[in-house]
C-alpha cells in the first residue's frame, strides 16, 4: 500500500509532492489567521459606525471589504491549484499500487475479490488517506496558530464556569471535545461500524463476482443471484440501522457544538466587556481550535471506511505473500 513512498521511480511525486501539499496547507492556515484578524477590525468598525453616524468614511468601508476580497482571492487560488495537483498526486499513488498488484496478478486472481481490491479499493484507499492525512495536518497547524491567539484574546475576560482564569476557553474547548469524541468513538465500537462496513464490501464483492461469472455461465441464473442479493440487502439494512443510531448522537452533538463558544462567553457578553469585533475574533478562533480538536469526531465516518479498506487490502496482500511463499517452497 505504501510502495509509492519507497520506490525511486516515484520519489519526486511522493516526497516533493507531499512537501508541496503540506506547504500549501500551512500557507492557507496563515491566510486564515489574517482573515480572523480582519473580522475583528471589520466588526469593530461596524460597531463604531452604528454607535456614531459618519464616524467612518465610505472609502474606509470599501477599503476594508477590498482587503477581505484580496485575502479570499489568494486563498481560493492556492486551494484550486493545490486541489488540481493533489488529484495527480493521488493517481500516481494509485498507479504505484496497481502496478505491483498487476505484476503478481497471476497469483492475485485466485484470491476472492481480487478485481475489487485492485480496481476499487486502491482508489478508495489513496483518496481517504490523502483526505484524512491533510485534514490531520491542517488541524495540527490550526491548533499551533490559533491557540496562542485565543489565549491572548481571552485574557481578563470572565468565562462561564472558569471565571477569570486565562486558560478557561482553551480548557473548556478541550473538555467539551474530549467528552464528545470519547462518547462517539465508544458508540462506534459498540455498534461495530468497522465490522459492518467490512462485511458490506465483502458481500458486494461476492455479488459482483457471481454477476460476472453469470455473463458466461448460463447455469447461474435468478435463484443463485437472488440468494446472494438477499445477503447484500441484509447487510445494507443492518448498516442503515446502526448508522441511524450513530448519526443521531453525532449530529446532535455537532448541533450543540454551535452554541458552545457563546455559552463559555456568556458572562463576558452579558457584562458588556467585549466589543463586537473582539467577540467575533474570539468565537472564530474558538471554533478553529475546537474544530481542530474534534478531528477524530468529524472524520469518524471516513476513519471507519479507511479501516475497512485497509483491512481488505492488508488481507489481500497477506494472501499474496502466502501464495508467493507456497510457490517458492513448491519450486524448491
Amino acid at each position: 500500500m505504501f510502495k509509492f513512498f519507497k520506490q525511486k521511480r516515484w520519489f519526486l511525486w511522493a516526497w516533493v509532492g507531499s512537501f508541496l501539499i503540506l506547504s500549501s496547507l500551512w500557507f492557507q492556515v496563515k491566510i486564515d489567521v489574517k482573515i480572523n484578524e480582519w473580522f475583528g477590525k471589520f466588526y469593530d468598525m461596524i460597531q463604531k459606525a452604528l454607535n456614531a453616524p459618519n464616524s467612518i468614511t465610505i472609502d474606509e468601508y470599501w477599503a476594508s471589504l477590498l482587503s477581505f476580497i484580496t485575502l479570499a482571492g489568494i486563498y481560493v487560488a492556492v486551494y484550486v491549484i493545490i486541489k488540481f495537483f493533489t488529484s495527480h498526486f493521488l493517481f500516481r499513488w494509485r498507479t504505484a499500487m496497481v502496478e505491483w498488484y498487476n505484476s503478481v496478478y497471476d497469483k492475485a486472481r485466485k484470491i476472492e475479490g481480487a478485481a475489487q481490491r485492485v480496481q476499487e479499493d486502491t482508489i478508495k484507499f489513496t483518496r481517504i488517506m490523502e483526505n484524512l492525512g491533510t485534514n490531520l495536518l491542517e488541524a495540527i497547524m490550526l491548533l499551533i496558530e490559533f491557540t496562542p491567539i485565543l489565549i491572548g484574546l481571552s485574557v481578563a475576560i470572565p468565562i462561564f464556569f472558569f471565571g477569570d482564569w486565562d486558560y478557561g476557553l482553551i480548557t473548556g474547548a478541550l473538555l467539551w471535545t474530549i467528552g464528545g469524541t470519547l462518547f462517539l468513538v465508544g458508540l462506534g465500537f459498540i455498534l461495530r461500524l468497522v465490522g459492518v462496513e467490512y462485511d458490506l464490501q465483502k458481500q458486494e464483492a461476492a455479488y459482483r463476482k457471481i454477476l460476472v461469472i453469470a455473463e458466461d455461465d448460463g447455469s447461474i441464473r435468478p435463484k443463485t443471484l437472488d440468494e446472494l442479493f438477499n445477503e447484500v440487502r441484509k447487510i445494507h439494512f443492518l448498516s442503515y440501522l446502526r448508522y441511524l443510531y450513530f448519526d443521531i448522537a453525532r449530529i446532535g452533538y455537532l448541533q450543540a457544538n454551535v452554541l458552545s463558544a457563546y455559552v463559555f462567553l456568556a458572562p463576558a457578553i452579558v457584562a458588556g466587556v467585549l466589543t463586537l469585533g473582539a467577540m467575533q475574533q474570539i468565537i472564530r478562533a474558538f471554533n478553529k481550535v475546537e474544530g481542530s480538536m474534534q478531528y477524530i469526531l468529524k472524520s469518524w465516518p471516513q476513519i471507519i471506511e479507511l479501516a475497512s479498506v485497509y483491512k481488505r487490502l492488508k488481507e489481500f496482500e497477506s494472501k499474496l505473500k502466502l501464495s508467493e511463499e507456497t510457490t517458492t517452497v513448491e519450486t524448491k
